[in-house]
């Protein structure tokens, strides 16, 4: 983890680099992908969640004080977000759909005013700053 300053401006830049933003969200793709078959499971991707603890992180839900069928319920919800045809999987195109509509959700809620924030190695957040240092350098 590092603190890094950003705007919704760095995000959506990154978003708006179609190549950048593919490249990374093609590798997380294939990092949740374990059984290679170009589709992302419920499992894959609740295992991913799980130990990210998006919910406690970035929702402000106590995973702990949950009931596990509640918990369940909630990542089946991420997960169909995800799953916009509704097939039971997340194919390449959907998740960088969602993906798009994720990060421009962050930079819309962080505006233009810089923020200071702890992001985590790897973290689309960390890539969108990277490729801004760079860019300035």
């Amino acid at each position: 983890m590092s603190v890094e300053i950003l705007d919704g401006k760095t995000i959506r830049s990154f978003v708006e680099d179609e190549g950048a933003f593919n490249s990374s969200v093609d590798g997380r793709f294939a990092a949740l992908d374990t059984n290679r078959d170009g589709l992302l499971s419920y499992s894959e991707m609740a295992k991913e969640l799980m130990s990210l603890r998006v919910l406690d992180k970035h929702f402000g839900v106590d995973e702990a004080a949950m009931a596990p069928d509640e918990l369940v319920e909630l990542y089946r919800g991420l997960f169909a977000l995800f799953d916009r045809d509704g097939s039971g999987a997340v194919d390449l195109e959907e998740f960088r759909a969602e993906m798009k509509e994720v990060m421009l959700a962050v930079a819309n809620g962080i505006g233009f005013l810089p923020v200071q924030m702890v992001v985590e190695e790897g973290s689309f957040l960390k890539v969108a700053v990277d490729r801004e240092l760079a860019k300035a350098a």
